[in-house]
């Protein structure tokens, strides 16, 4: 039987590329997007949603288990980047950053999980990233939120494994896609306390993700998670150094560690 899969945040980046890679694959494959009718030539069906309204989400869920019956598979991958120094980034952009990378995701997974109990089985794919292991400068409010979706799906598999539902993270480094042009970036305030090194960190960032990995080496990633069949906590997708730098959180004194990252960034 072709699986149902439902990925949020589908019409372009990471999103796009795993909703085609599973069409490719024989699976049913529906994505969304805030304006679908924006969208050209996608390859599969995309729904309206944004992860901002509850209501929207509430529909988006019952058109697709209306249309397809089921839901096998839900990747939660709507997500946006925000960047600046703490002090100055204002109150409502980080509200709206909470609410599309956490609170959205959440609302999301409480739509989908009654048909995944009722079906007494499902996979939910939680995209989170590997900035989400660490506190990086002029990242705080994407690294938390991205950080409390981890440990949201920590808990939340535990409270739904006996219902045969399986619930993981896939945390990417740098890829090469549009997020950067979606990001909301703090201004560099001129004369700001911070204008030079976050100017500077700024740069370094947006360099990161044009020379990031291919969105493919993603979706072969999630296409190999669908079809384990008991999957793991967390995994990490993207570049080595990217990876071994949350092994080297792990062993390295907190201190030695802030100390690398600051030296990293020129702080």
């Amino acid at each position: 039987m072709q699986k149902v899969v439902f990925i949020t945040g589908a019409s372009s980046g990471i999103g796009k590329a795993i909703g085609e890679y599973l069409h490719h694959k024989n699976f049913i494959v529906f994505g969304t997007s805030r304006n679908p009718s924006k969208v050209e030539n996608s390859l599969f069906p995309l729904v309206q949603l944004d992860v901002r309204d509850s209501n929207s989400i509430a529909s988006a869920a019952a058109e697709v288990i209306e249309k397809a019956g089921r839901i096998d598979v839900l990747i939660n991958n709507a997500g946006v980047g925000i960047t600046g120094p703490l002090e100055e980034i204002p109150s409502e952009e980080i509200r709206n950053n909470f609410e599309t990378n956490l609170f959205g995701p959440i609302e999301v997974m409480k739509k989908v999980l009654p048909q995944m109990r009722t079906q007494k089985s499902g996979l939910i794919i939680n995209i989170t990233s590997i900035a989400g292991y660490m506190g990086l400068p002029y990242r705080s409010v994407y690294s938390s939120s991205k950080g409390a979706l981890e440990l949201i799906t920590e808990a939340l598999r535990m409270e739904v494994k006996s219902f045969g539902i399986h619930i993981t993270n896939v945390a990417p480094g740098d890829f090469a896609t549009n997020i950067a042009a979606g990001r909301y970036h703090a201004p560099v305030l001129k004369g700001s306390a911070y204008e030079v090194t976050y100017g500077a960190t700024l740069n370094e960032m947006n360099t990161h993700v044009d020379s990031g990995s291919n969105p493919n080496e993603m979706a072969e990633a999630i296409y190999k998670i669908i079809n384990t069949s008991n999957p793991k906590i967390h995994y990490k997708v993207g570049a080595f150094m990217q990876k071994f730098s949350i092994v080297l959180k792990r062993i390295l004194p907190d201190k030695v560690y802030e100390k690398m990252l600051m030296n990293h960034y020129k702080l």
